[in-house]
């Protein structure tokens, strides 16, 4: 079984968009915002500058991270919905969620911070599990007929 590329694709665009929409101020931005601490003067600044090299990193990063996934998926031999979000459920629990706990407690972070992040790794990553495990070729459903 191969990985199949255009659903890597399409679970990294979801992912990467639902990163922007959990930390706007539609979701998540404003709670993220007061968490932070950052002043109206630091806010400002950072809004007045551009972005692009950030997005571009973040963008890669989901990438990397759906790559990565599709693999897992493919070798639990997820076939469904259900089983993709297994799949993304067990890898977050593992390596997202443990190492995001030693910076809340060593750093000193917010439990609300911690919680708004995890949260979004945990929704975007069974996302893109669902959507990866869900893909069928063109190859795959002519055989199935």
């Amino acid at each position: 079984m191969k990985i199949k590329y255009p659903a890597v694709i399409v679970a990294t665009l979801v992912h990467f968009l639902l990163g922007g929409l959990w930390y706007s101020p539609l979701l998540f931005g404003n709670k993220f915002l007061q968490l932070i601490n950052w002043s109206p003067e630091q806010l400002r600044q950072i809004e007045s500058q551009s972005h692009v090299k950030e997005l571009v990193i973040a963008f890669v990063m989901s990438f990397i991270l759906v790559y990565i996934l599709a693999h897992f998926v493919q070798y639990t031999k997820a076939t469904n919905a259900i089983g993709g979000i297994q799949t993304a459920f067990w890898l977050w629990l593992g390596f997202i969620v443990t190492t995001h706990v030693p910076m809340v407690l060593f750093e000193r972070r917010s439990f609300g911070l911690f919680l708004i992040n995890v949260a979004y790794q945990f929704v975007g990553c069974a996302i893109a599990g669902a959507i990866l495990a869900m893909w069928r070729t063109r190859d795959t459903t002519e055989a199935r007929v």
